[in-house]
């Protein structure tokens, strides 16, 4: 349980990191630049204490699927960029290919 909360954390600071990145202009704004530096750096620590407990498969699909996904919201709802169908088609692929990469976990330790 303590793995999961550390990747949720992870993802969180790996969504905060991205959008900072957009908001730092290319490394020209002080503090969103170091929001960058600082959210990935929390982002990776966070990431590295849930691969203790969690196959690191797991883990990076994740972190990586759901950041997307967050992104992708982010980006809609803040920066006003396009979310159309086939974004959403393939961010329900994303999901379900997470749920299959747990699936696989769970199946091949019971199997």
């Amino acid at each position: 349980m303590k793995a999961i909360i550390y990747l949720l954390i992870s993802i969180i600071f790996e969504v905060f990191a991205t959008t900072s990145l957009k908001m730092s202009d290319g490394f020209t704004k002080l503090w969103p630049s170091i929001f960058v530096v600082v959210g990935y750096a929390i982002a990776f620590y966070c990431m590295s204490l849930s691969t203790k407990q969690l196959p690191l498969s797991f883990v990076y699909a994740a972190w990586s699927g759901f950041g997307t996904i967050l992104i992708s919201l982010v980006s809609y709802y803040y920066f006003k960029e396009n979310f159309d169908f086939y974004k959403i088609i393939g961010l329900i692929f994303i999901i379900f290919g997470v749920i299959l990469m747990k699936l696989s976990n769970i199946l091949l330790k019971n199997g």
